[in-house]
């Protein structure tokens, strides 16, 4: 029983370390977890670029990052504020692309 009890409890770790690896990993419709964590950066950058910007009212913006592409939806006033985003949003760094779904009221 003493011999199997060392073999044991290292099978189980590497059980567990395997499944450590595999649970992070990310695939074409869910991301890693580093990468959630870099869209997350990348969303707030975008938000913060938008309140910076006094042509935008980012309260009717909203933001989505998946793999580092950007998806802004909502409502502006106009197309000068609609290019505006899409330009702020560009401009960060870690925006891969950005997919404009805004819509001008």
């Amino acid at each position: 029983m003493k011999t199997y009890l060392p073999k044991l409890i290292s099978l189980l770790a590497l059980g567990g370390a395997l499944t450590a690896f595999t649970g992070c990993a990310g695939t074409t419709t869910k991301e890693s977890t580093g990468e959630d964590i870099d869209d997350s950066a990348i969303t707030a950058k975008v938000k913060a670029a938008f309140l910076n910007d006094s042509m935008i009212k980012s309260g009717e913006i909203s933001v989505t990052t998946f793999k580092g592409k950007v998806q802004l939806s909502g409502f502006v006033d106009n197309s000068d504020q609609k290019m505006a985003a899409v330009k702020d949003a560009k401009a960060v760094p870690g925006v891969q692309d950005v997919e404009d779904d805004l819509s001008v009221k």
